[in-house]
């Protein structure tokens, strides 16, 4: 999965990890990666902003600490917004156990497997729809 802004290599298939939850407001099957079927969650944030996510275990992704656990969409969890490590584009959440320290290392992070992290859809591309968008110049058509 890439960047949809930059093209950074985000996430692999291999990491998907499905972390259902309660609150959300519905979830369905899609083939949103590697022609798989995963499931994505809609959530609704407090200032109304709705956004579908899927769950991995690990992303190349920026966190931003300090984790907060008001508003969780994970109960049990906290969170820390995720970007991109490029561009620098919001790119989903970060979610570690609510009882952790606010700030942690990001070994700590991925050694965990109560950790996870919620990438937005919309913000994404499959790398092989990303690389049947390159055109060949007119000059090396035959």
């Amino acid at each position: 999965m890439l960047c949809r802004s930059c093209g950074h290599e985000v996430a692999e298939d291999t990491d998907l990890r499905f972390e259902p939850s309660r609150l959300a407001l519905s979830h369905r099957n899609d083939t949103v990666i590697a022609g798989k079927v995963v499931p994505v969650q809609l959530f609704e944030n407090p200032q109304g902003f709705q956004f579908e996510v899927v769950t991995f275990k690990r992303a190349d992704v920026l966190k931003h600490w300090p984790a907060d656990s008001h508003f969780s969409w994970f109960p049990g969890h906290s969170w820390t917004v995720a970007s991109c490590p490029r561009c620098k584009t919001h790119l989903g959440w970060a979610f570690q156990p609510g009882d952790w320290p606010r700030t942690v290392t990001r070994e700590e992070f991925e050694a965990s497997d109560r950790t996870f992290v919620a990438l937005i859809v919309d913000r994404l591309l499959q790398e092989h729809f990303a690389s049947t968008l390159l055109m060949t110049p007119k000059a090396f058509r035959s």
